[in-house]
């Protein structure tokens, strides 16, 4: 499955951003899918997941204010982003899994929190 992912920008702090990705095939086979962010100089790190049936998880860094969603029928993942700050600049992927685990990216969409 191919991804592409867009939505990113230049915000402002305390701003708010809707993240979009879009899969090349249907979603609905489809478990696990998730987002990853890489900040400068640091590693990526998986932020927030979303199961078939609609299960969520999220890293403590963005719990409370990052919201995971996915429309099956029109095999799209979002993220919904409330009051950003600048640590969370970075570039935010889309990601999923084969059945044989095979892990599937994104090409990464640049989001930007400065004043």
């Amino acid at each position: 499955v191919q991804l592409q992912a867009c939505g990113g920008g230049l915000v402002q702090p305390g701003g708010s951003l809707r993240l979009s990705c879009a899969a090349s095939e249907s979603i609905l086979n489809i478990n696990i899918m998730a987002w990853y962010r890489q900040a400068p100089g640091k590693q990526r790190e998986m932020i927030a997941t979303i199961s078939r049936s609609g299960s969520t998880n999220y890293a403590d860094s963005v719990k409370g204010r990052f919201t995971i969603s996915r429309d099956n029928a029109k095999s799209a993942l979002y993220l919904e982003m409330n009051n950003l700050s600048p640590e969370d600049t970075a570039i935010y992927y889309c990601s999923t899994w084969s059945r044989t685990m095979t892990q599937f990216w994104g090409q990464g969409t640049q989001v930007t929190v400065s004043s």
